[in-house]
């Protein structure tokens, strides 16, 4: 080996494991939040989770909280401005969603999961004890079913309540999910991992989650093990039942 050819192998080990480093030390940065306007009327400033749109609300001081009925204004202004800028862009399929959802609490889905649930209550009262199948494949029950399904839709309703609920997502000013994603609109599970702008990477389905959360909802994001998360997730994925996986798509 020559000399050369030794400094130059040399020289490529340093340049991967500087590589290296910068890699882990991106991975192990915090997340970039929403940087906002400093407010020009003595207000709080208001971001959309978009990354870009914002408002003052002049009403609101650092510390307080918005009635349920003024952060959803507020939410309504953002979607307003939004929907200006982006006059060709569709905010996806919040009516459709909507009519889903009424379908769903009206003798839908819900209604199948509430018997269900009756179902496997009354199997668990007569053999308390008894225990759930834990095998894989094959040996299990229609009242195994039952009970899955029960505990599968009492996770998703709890995502449910938890989007709709600003103090549940840990929000400090009143603003819940679901104020500019009714009924978990545009918020597409099925194109995760995608290239997030928001994030300068590829993330997750839960990393916009918790950005949303950390950003327009002023709250604190959730821990990876945290259940309301992964009731966030598990509602948002329900909400898109039937769509076909397209990971990466925007």
């Amino acid at each position: 080996m020559t000399r050369t050819t030794r400094l130059t192998g040399i020289a490529s080990a340093i340049a991967v494991a500087a590589l290296g480093i910068g890699l882990a030390t991106r991975s192990g940065a915090e997340d970039p939040g929403h940087v906002l306007p400093a407010p020009a009327h003595g207000g709080v400033v208001v971001g959309l989770c978009d990354g870009t749109t914002s408002l003052e609300v002049t009403d609101l001081r650092d510390g307080e909280t918005l009635s349920r009925a003024r952060a959803q204004q507020v939410s309504d202004a953002l979607m307003a401005e939004w929907r200006n800028k982006n006059p060709h862009v569709s905010w996806d399929d919040a009516e459709a969603l909507a009519k889903a959802d009424q379908a769903a609490q009206t003798g839908g889905s819900d209604s199948a999961s509430a018997g269900a649930k009756k179902a496997a209550d009354a199997e668990k009262a007569k053999s308390a004890g008894a225990g759930v199948q834990v095998q894989t494949y094959g040996a299990f029950s229609e009242r195994d079913e039952a009970i899955w399904k029960a505990a599968t839709d009492d996770f998703v309703h709890e995502g449910d309540r938890i989007f709709h609920d600003a103090k549940a997502l840990g929000g400090t000013i009143g603003v819940s999910c679901d104020m500019c994603h009714p009924n978990a609109a545009n918020t597409h599970p099925e194109t995760y991992p995608k290239f997030q702008v928001q994030f300068g990477r590829v993330a997750l389905l839960r990393d916009m989650i918790n950005w949303c959360i950390g950003n327009p909802v002023r709250g604190k994001p959730l821990h990876d093990d945290d259940p309301r998360l992964k009731a966030l997730e598990a509602y948002i994925l329900a909400q898109r039942k039937g769509v076909a996986l397209d990971y990466g798509k925007h």
